[in-house]
Formats: C-alpha cells, structure tokens, sequence
C-alpha cells in the first residue's frame, strides 16, 4: 500500500506500506513485509531488505543498506559524507545494518560504520565505529554494554 500523499518513484511490492509524506527516489531498491513509515526519505543508491521498519523521519542517503528483519526508530540520522562542504565532490561512506539490528529513537549512525547482526543501538546514541553482531550499544558517543 503507497499512501496517496507519499511521492514513490521506485518499484515497491504490493505487501510494503509506505505512508504519508514519504519520498522513495527511483533507484532505491525497498523488500517485501516492510513498513515505511510517514515522513521519511529515501535516496536512489540504498537497499532495504526485508520485513524492515523505517520509522518516522528517518532519512536514507546513498550508500546505505539495510539487511533483513531491521527495525529503524523514529528520527534516526544517517550519514554519508566524514568532511561535508556545500556544492564539494565527496567520498560517499557506506554504511551497513546487518540482519535483526535494531536502532533506537534518535540515534545518529556516522558514515562507514556497520552494525552487526541482531546488534541493537540504545536511544539518543552516537554511533560513531562499527558494532559487533549480538551487542547492545549506547551512549555519546556509543559504548559496548552488552551480549545480547
């Protein structure tokens, strides 16, 4: 189901909800059972797999995948550029959310990292390297807590 309000421009299955307010560029490549919740974005080069859950204004630039069975909390940050300047070629960083990660509301994921499978991210954290399959992770900037 695409919400008659989202702007979707690429293929999404008949079993992936996108709602109000979403835009989904072209190139994007979005899975089957997933849920794009009301007010996100969606570049052209990032691939989300699977039963994944995109809440609410969360933004997906180039260069990120997303694995199967993931959950994104609402106004999770995302990015790709380490030295950003306005109209400056960069080196895009791509960024990896292994199968079952889970990252809480409000987190920013620096770009190049990846989090590992079944990993969860803690609300409001900074994650700023890579985070091991089966840890919990939070804090500013993230921290291990741990197995999990």
């Amino acid at each position: 189901m695409i919400h008659q309000l989202a702007e979707v421009q690429a293929y999404i299955p008949e079993n992936t909800n996108v709602w109000q307010f979403t835009i989904v560029l072209p190139n994007a490549k979005i899975g089957e059972v997933c849920n794009i919740c009301s007010h996100c974005f969606i570049e052209n080069d990032v691939v989300v797999g699977n039963n994944v859950t995109v809440k609410c204004g969360v933004y997906l630039w180039d260069g990120i995948t997303i694995e199967d069975n993931v959950q994104i909390g609402p106004n999770v940050t995302f990015t790709n550029d380490k030295y950003p300047r306005a109209k400056q070629a960069f080196e895009l960083q791509r960024t990896i959310i292994k199968t079952g990660a889970s990252i809480g509301a409000a987190s920013t994921i620096l770009g190049g990292v990846t989090i590992g499978e079944n990993a969860m991210v803690g609300a409001g954290s900074l994650v700023t390297k890579s985070v091991p399959a089966n840890e919990l992770w939070y804090g500013s900037p993230a921290k291990f807590i741990k197995k999990i």
